[in-house]
C-alpha cells in the first residue's frame, strides 16, 4: 500500500507527524527518504512532537545519531547522510537499536544498504512548488489510507 499526501505547509507537516506518532509508539524502523531540504528532519520533529517530547529536536546531520526517551520509548534519529561506508553502523551501534520496542528514525537510508531489515514505514519526501508531497509505504502506510483519501 502507498499512500500520497500533500504538505503545502509546516502546519501540515505537524499534522502528519501527528497521524504518525500513534503508529509508532510500540517501535519499528522508519527510512525517510528525499533530497536535501525535502523535510526529513522536519517530520522527525513534527513525529517526535507529537509523541511528547518537548525539548529540541537537532538534525543529527554531524552526530550521526541523537537519542530520546518519550514516554518510556526509546528512540533513534539517524541521519547517514555523511556514512562511506555501511561498515560504519558497527561503530555506532545500529544493530544494537534494532529490536522490538525501540523506534529507529533513519534518514538517507540507502547509506546502509544490506544492513537495515525492511523499514516499518518508507517516507519518500519531495519538494512541490513551495510545498512538500510525501509517499509513504510499508506495513505501517495501509493504516493511514483513510488519510490520504481526504489529502
Amino acid at each position: 500500500m502507498t499512500a500520497a499526501l500533500a504538505l503545502p505547509d509546516v502546519e501540515a507537516t505537524a499534522a502528519l507527524g501527528a497521524r504518525l506518532a500513534p503508529l509508532l509508539a510500540g517501535g519499528g524502523l522508519v527510512a525517510l527518504r528525499g533530497e536535501l531540504g525535502a523535510g526529513k528532519t522536519s517530520l522527525v520533529r513534527a513525529v517526535l512532537q507529537a509523541m511528547g517530547h518537548a525539548g529540541a529536536v537537532r538534525s543529527p546531520t554531524y552526530a550521526l545519531a541523537e537519542p530520546y526517551l518519550i514516554g518510556g520509548l526509546e528512540v533513534w534519529h539517524l541521519d547517514l547522510y555523511r556514512i562511506a561506508d555501511p561498515q560504519e553502523l558497527e561503530l555506532l551501534g545500529l544493530r544494537d537499536w534494532l529490536r522490538p520496542g525501540v523506534l529507529v528514525l533513519v534518514e538517507w537510508p540507502e547509506r546502509a544498504a544490506g544492513w537495515l531489515p525492511p523499514a516499518d514505514l518508507e517516507v519518500l519526501l519531495e519538494h512541490d512548488g513551495e510545498g512538500r508531497r510525501v509517499h509513504l509505504s510499508g506495513p505501517l502506510a495501509s493504516r493511514l489510507e483513510p488519510v490520504a483519501a481526504r489529502a
